[in-house]
């Protein structure tokens, strides 16, 4: 099975050296999509994945071709993100007590995963042309792998369960899909429902945004759409499922901009009502009510309880990748974190979640910042897309982690937010594409 990954990377890294910059991303980016993360080229005690070829392919393209770099500039969330791998990188070192070989085995790979990824986006992705085009590859792929999850969640049939056993981590397992209502949890190439169907949730609103192109793709958008919203719920998992509520409301209030504040500030006042009539932490109670299928919701807030409770453990410089032995007071076997923030302070320390918090911060107000800048409806509403994307994942992350492909698209999508929101990126828009407020996007003759 190695020689079929390497067989694939190098036909991928082919593609990368010779398509246009802007479809060089997005063949990246149907690599991490289709390509099953869990599969890898071994040397020795490196594990190199398929997105790690390509990215490294497509990072040295960036930086050789002038016309490439020429065109980058340096940003505050490109300091913030590099900073935050500094962060995550140096507390990784000072608490492992693995041989500094193998820790910079381990950091090199996720720093291919999540910062060569941002960056390769940033470096490509200059104008709203090319945005556009990736957003529509992007929406194109998912549509196959749509379809896929939803024969898998419906006969039950998973066409990559027979791969698992070539992975370099889980040889001899079991590729394990627990069944709900009587549909499978559809898994895909992923290696958990909940990544499989976060993709799909993810990218809904950049799809949903194509509405604004011409007209054959402003008909498309609604079904691709569609199929999109299908993809993420043939996972069966509560974390897309509440992505997909989240990234939906966040669509429904793009007309009814008035109202986000107050419902903001009845949110907070919400939540500080509830841990007060129900004697609990709110969080608890929003755990309980907030689980669309049933799941696991009192570990979600059991978890926050014991992060709580062994602080002075943790706050300094985290445990690494050393379970941290929760396991036994959340009645498992292993310390199952399911919350991004939590599992950041896990690993690096209370410095990890205010680096990822930074990170999301900055992001926030340079999209929330670019809205205000711009005066099309076309533009604001592509604001808005990566806006209710951010938001949704924000959400999702108090009761799922990421790791896998969906992290590494996830800094692809940073990364196209950082250009966005750069002050040389080119917003020329085509006369195709309606100015009329908040009308969907009609031909001009």
């Amino acid at each position: 099975m190695q020689s079929v990954t390497l067989t694939f990377a190098l036909i991928v890294c082919v593609l990368v050296i010779s398509l246009r910059p802007k479809y060089a991303l997005a063949a990246y980016i149907t690599a991490l999509l289709w390509y099953p993360s869990f599969l890898a080229v071994s040397i020795g005690t490196i594990d190199i994945l398929v997105g790690r070829f390509v990215v490294a392919v497509l990072l040295l393209r960036c930086l050789c071709e002038d016309k490439i770099r020429g065109k980058f500039i340096w940003s505050r969330l490109d300091t913030l993100v590099t900073l935050s791998m500094v962060v995550y990188v140096g507390a990784y070192f000072i608490s492992q007590t693995m041989t500094f070989g193998v820790a910079v085995e381990s950091r090199g790979g996720y720093l291919m995963d999540t910062w060569c990824a941002y960056l390769a986006t940033r470096f490509i992705v200059t104008d709203r042309s090319k945005l556009i085009s990736v957003i529509k590859c992007i929406s194109i792929v998912l549509v196959p792998l749509a379809i896929l999850g939803v024969i898998e969640s419906v006969t039950h049939w998973q066409p990559f369960a027979p791969l698992w056993v070539y992975s370099p981590w889980f040889r001899g397992g079991r590729f394990i899909s627990e069944g709900r209502f009587g549909f499978a949890r559809a898994v895909g190439p992923f290696s958990m429902a909940i990544l499989f169907g976060g993709a799909f949730a993810m990218f809904l609103p950049l799809v949903y945004y194509l509405r604004y192109e011409k007209k054959e793709w402003h008909t498309l958008a609604y079904i691709l759409s569609g199929i999109a919203l299908l993809g993420a719920l043939s996972s069966m998992s509560s974390g897309p499922w509440v992505m997909v509520i989240v990234v939906i409301f966040c669509l429904v209030m793009e007309r009814h901009k008035k109202f986000v504040k107050p419902l903001f500030i009845l949110l907070v006042v919400m939540c500080l009502s509830i841990g007060i009539a129900s004697n609990r932490p709110f969080y608890h109670v929003i755990a309980s009510w907030a689980n669309p299928l049933g799941g696991a919701g009192w570990h979600r807030a059991k978890l926050i309880d014991i992060a709580i409770e062994h602080f002075s453990e943790w706050w300094m410089i985290g445990y690494g990748d050393k379970d941290p032995g929760w396991g036994p007071q959340l009645g498992m076997g292993f310390s199952d974190i399911t919350n991004e923030y939590i599992i950041k302070g896990v690993r690096y320390g209370l410095l990890g979640i205010i680096a990822l918090c930074a990170v999301l911060a900055k992001a926030f107000r340079d999209v929330i910042s670019t809205y205000r800048k711009v005066k099309q409806p076309a533009m604001k509403s592509l604001c808005w897309a990566f806006g209710s994307l951010l938001f949704s994942v924000t959400i999702a992350w108090m009761s799922v982690s990421f790791f896998g492909q969906l992290t590494t698209l996830l800094y692809c999508s940073l990364g196209m937010i950082g250009s966005l929101s750069s002050p040389k990126f080119n917003w020329q828009i085509p006369n195709r594409i309606s100015l009329v407020r908040n009308r969907p996007a009609r031909m001009v003759s």
